[in-house]
């Protein structure tokens, strides 16, 4: 997949750059990433602009004094990267991520949540639904790989059809499940389908296919335990 800069964000977000929000922590009450590609996103803004330096000396430190909610290890690997502080890393998706927040969040200015534009609308609702303001902010766009199909042919072409296929999101399965239907043919049975987490499992369920196993956390580590699984004769 590739994750694309938005250059002209969308009306929702009132016309304006992504730094411009940024750029004006004394606005909100924190922030909330819950996809490495959020907070690449968000990289590629600062560099984009000029901003960094900006964001090392100042605004950095300033939505330090709030709090910044993460999805996941490797997405709050990413935000410390840019310099912020993490919470709410162990919940593992972002239902989990808005009851947590729901169970700290007493700020009455809004959240700000840079996402992309295939967002789920599970976390803004959560947060609604308990009066916690929140503005979401997209800065990204998802579009499939141009060679993902021949990528895809040149791995059935040298190493026939795989014992495990692993999905890391909705947008992965959307854009690549055609292609596997038509490589796989009758033996797609064959393979065994791992999900990263329950939303892709779900997306998995939804077309119909068997979910072998769903990673107990979004970790290599509890994948990699969860394909094991899989492998196993009597599955997990």
């Amino acid at each position: 997949m590739k994750v694309l800069l938005l250059k002209d964000p969308k009306e929702d977000d009132c016309g304006q750059d992504p730094y411009i929000r940024l750029s004006q922590p004394e606005g909100y009450g924190g922030l909330i990433f819950t996809s490495p590609r959020a907070v690449e996103a968000v990289e590629l803004c600062l560099e984009k602009d000029n901003k960094t330096e900006v964001w090392r000396k100042s605004l950095k430190e300033k939505w330090n004094a709030k709090s910044v909610y993460v999805v996941g290890n490797a997405t709050a690997s990413l935000v410390n990267k840019i310099g912020l502080h993490t919470e709410g890393e162990n919940c593992g998706n972002a239902e989990k991520l808005a009851e947590y927040i729901c169970s700290r969040e007493s700020s009455a200015l809004p959240l700000l949540f840079p996402c992309g534009t295939l967002k789920r609308e599970i976390l803004p609702k959560m947060l609604k639904d308990k009066g916690i303001p929140m503005e979401s902010l997209t800065v990204y766009q998802t579009i499939p790989h141009p060679g993902i199909q021949g990528n895809l042919n040149s791995y059935y072409s040298q190493q026939g059809i795989p014992a495990s296929i692993t999905f890391f999101s909705p947008s992965g399965l959307t854009h690549s499940l055609k292609h596997i239907q038509e490589l796989s043919g009758d033996n797609i049975d064959q393979i065994k389908f791992v999900a990263i987490g329950p939303t892709t499992a779900h997306a998995l369920a939804a077309q119909g296919l068997p979910v072998s196993c769903t990673a107990e956390r979004p970790t290599p580590q509890a994948l990699a335990a969860g394909i094991r699984t899989a492998l196993q004769p009597h599955g997990c």
